[in-house]
């Protein structure tokens, strides 16, 4: 679900000085647009909207929620965003968010 080794890597990019206020950054804006991806009007919106958390998840170690925003990233580009699946990306976020913080020492509340 977490690639643990990004994570690290991360850190060690950033700085552990830095690193809580990156994840919090990360979820703040991740927060947001999942909150509204199920308000995308369109194949582009939808695809835009998943490259973005793609991007953001691929960055921070969400591998699982990852994989499932570039499949529906590809599904919308091939203009079939009525056949991804929203709230299975949203529950893979919610997952993959809730573990990150019990195994981290980041107290993130939105």
């Amino acid at each position: 679900m977490i690639n643990w080794d990004r994570v690290d890597e991360l850190r060690h990019e950033v700085g552990p000085e830095d690193f809580n206020e990156v994840i919090e950054l990360f979820l703040e804006e991740v927060d947001d647009t999942i909150s509204t991806l199920g308000m995308c009007d369109g194949n582009r919106t939808l695809e835009e909207q998943l490259h973005f958390l793609k991007g953001s998840a691929l960055n921070i170690g969400f591998s699982d929620f990852a994989s499932l925003c570039h499949a529906g990233e590809t599904a919308s580009a091939q203009g079939q965003a009525d056949q991804v699946d929203i709230a299975e990306i949203q529950a893979a976020y919610g997952a993959a968010r809730a573990e990150f913080l019990m195994k981290t020492d980041i107290r993130y509340v939105a």
